[in-house]
Formats: structure tokens, sequence, C-alpha cells
């Protein structure tokens, strides 16, 4: 099959190019940057341009797969590939949904309404409907049958540079102190899931090998944060003392919840949030999702981060001195 990768240089279009060039495909990736897995070819082309994608419009497409996020670089894609391309593979989010508070969200959930410009101006506010407008613009032009839509929830695992998935078995590998001890949140039932971005991939590759059409969401098995908690220390061989703190004190002392710098990575408070932990992802499950157990992806990302020689607040997290810092504060 032939394969255009609207990407194949970050993290998760890299992946997927990888897992298309082992099974055989004939692999293009399209990018402004550089670093396609070996076996693709690189076309570079930045799509802010209108004619950015013209070159490719010649060629006959068995699939193509696109992860951005700027409604215009989608509805300049499909405009293009629509006549050329047999189907359309697109990676959207879980942000899609207005509300994330329900556990068990499925994909017929209300979404927000579509950004109607063509460039993100503010991404706190606008990623959602920016995501939604690129959905539209795929399911107009390639129409149901011909148009995949997955929305993942939290993707992580290897080469995960946001921190989300790396902080928990990094604190714990590398905790210090005597007694050693890692400060948590005191939320143990509080639902999470991971995504492993090698399953994620290569579940993309085979939908667009098979042609299926639809919309999934896609998100990790979803269990209690304790259990996260445990199966991070597990790989990291922690035997020290975890430190429960409570939502309302890591909040009153500043503490970002879910992701960013001082922050406790999958922690939330905010109630409204606390389904993105629980997303459906039953019908993805049957078109062949296959996610492998946590512990997995846990250990795999904790030889990553180490073999990078990664802090352990690699985009998200505390500092080591953050951390001893609230230890110190807790109320004994």
């Amino acid at each position: 099959m032939r394969f255009l990768i609207l990407g194949g240089t970050g993290w998760l279009g890299g992946n997927v190019a990888r897992d298309a060039v082992t099974a055989g495909h004939e692999v293009v990736c399209v990018a402004r940057g550089s670093g396609v897995p070996s076996g693709a070819r690189l076309v570079n082309a930045d799509r802010n341009l209108d004619d950015a994608l013209a070159p490719l419009a010649a060629t006959a497409w068995d699939a193509v797969v696109d992860i951005a996020s700027e409604p215009g670089h989608v509805r300049r894609a499909v405009r293009d590939l629509a006549s050329v391309a047999r189907n359309y593979v697109y990676v959207s989010t879980c942000s899609v949904y207005p509300s994330l508070a329900a556990f068990g969200i499925a994909e017929d959930a209300p979404l927000h309404s579509p950004l109607v410009d063509d460039a993100v101006t503010d991404w706190s506010q606008q990623y959602g409907p920016a995501k939604v407008a690129c959905e539209t613009a795929v399911r107009a032009a390639f129409g149901p049958n011909r148009s995949v839509i997955v929305r993942p929830g939290l993707i992580g695992g290897p080469g995960d540079k946001t921190g989300r998935s790396t902080y928990w078995p990094l604190r714990f590998a590398r905790s210090s102190g005597i007694p050693a001890k890692v400060l948590i949140p005191d939320i143990p039932d509080l639902p999470t899931s991971v995504i492993d971005v090698r399953d994620l991939a290569a579940w993309l590759v085979r939908l667009a090998e098979g042609g299926t059409s639809g919309i999934f969401n896609a998100a990790g098995e979803s269990i209690p944060l304790r259990q996260h908690l445990t199966a991070a220390q597990e790989v990291a061989g922690y035997r020290g003392e975890v430190v429960a703190a409570s939502s309302r004190w890591l909040a009153n002392n500043g503490l970002q919840q879910w992701a960013g710098s001082r922050s406790l990575p999958l922690w939330l408070h905010d109630n409204d949030l606390r389904g993105i932990g629980a997303l459906s992802s039953q019908r993805a499950l049957a078109a062949g999702l296959v996610r492998r157990p946590l512990a997995d992806t846990l250990a795999d990302t904790l030889a990553w981060g180490l073999a990078q020689h990664l802090p352990t607040a690699n985009g998200s997290g505390l500092t080591d001195a953050e951390e001893r810092d609230l230890l110190a504060s807790l109320p004994q």
C-alpha cells in the first residue's frame, strides 16, 4: 500500500511511519522538519501555504494519516487529496468533548462547536473546537465510509516529552533521602488511563490497511490512580514511603493539575475533567485496538527516560527541590 503521512517526524507520526514501513508499505512523510524513519521518504512542505500539498495531489494514495490540529491545514489537505486518496485516517482528541465530567464517555457524546478560523490563536481555549473543525472537514470531504476519526485520551510511553507518563516512574526511581519519600495526591480512586504510543500507532496502521471507517475513542485501560502509582513504584523498584496530600492542600500550595510545571501528573481536582481517565474505548477494542499492560509501558518509559538522562520534571511534575519543600511544609 501507498501511505501518505502528514507528519512523520514527530512522536506519534514517527511511530506510525515506522510501523507502516515495517509492514512493507511505501511511506511518504510530509513535514517541515527532518528525521523520518529509515525506509520512509520525506517531502518537505509548509502546510501554512495554500499549495503545500499540490505536488502530492497527482499521486494515488491508499491511505492518508493526519495528526494536524490547525483547521486550515486539514481543510486544505482534504481539498487536495479527496480525489486521489482511498481513505483518510485523522487523529483527533478526546478534548473535542466539551464536558469530560462523566465516566464512560462514548463517541456519540456532544462536541464543541467547530472553530471557524483556519488558525488557532489560543490553544488553551480553542484546541477542542479546532479538532472538531478538522474532524468536520475530513468527514465532509471523504464521507463516513472513507474516513476514520480517532480520539485518543492520554498518550504515553517511550519518547513522551510532555512528562505526563515519565514523571512517576522517574520520580520513584530517583527518590533519595533518609528515609526516601515521594509526594502523591490523596485521591486513590481517581480513574486514570494511558494508551501506549506504540499501541496507538500500530492500530492506526491496521485501520488504514483495512480501510476501516468510523469514529473511535482510543484510551488506555481505566484504572484507579492508586493502581497506576503502584505499577510505577514496582517498575522503579521503590521501597520507600509515599506521602499523600489532599487535593485542597495541593491546590492551595500552587500545584497544577494534570500536567505542566509544578504539577503532579494525572492528578485532577476539577470534577469536570475526571472522566478523561475513564473514556469508553469499547468501539476501538472491537475494531482491533490491542493495549499492552500498563506496567510494560511504564517500564519501557522509565528505561527510555533514564537512557536519555531526562530530568524527573521533564515538561511536567515537580523538581527535586519543589518536592522537598512541599514535603517539609506538610502538616504532621
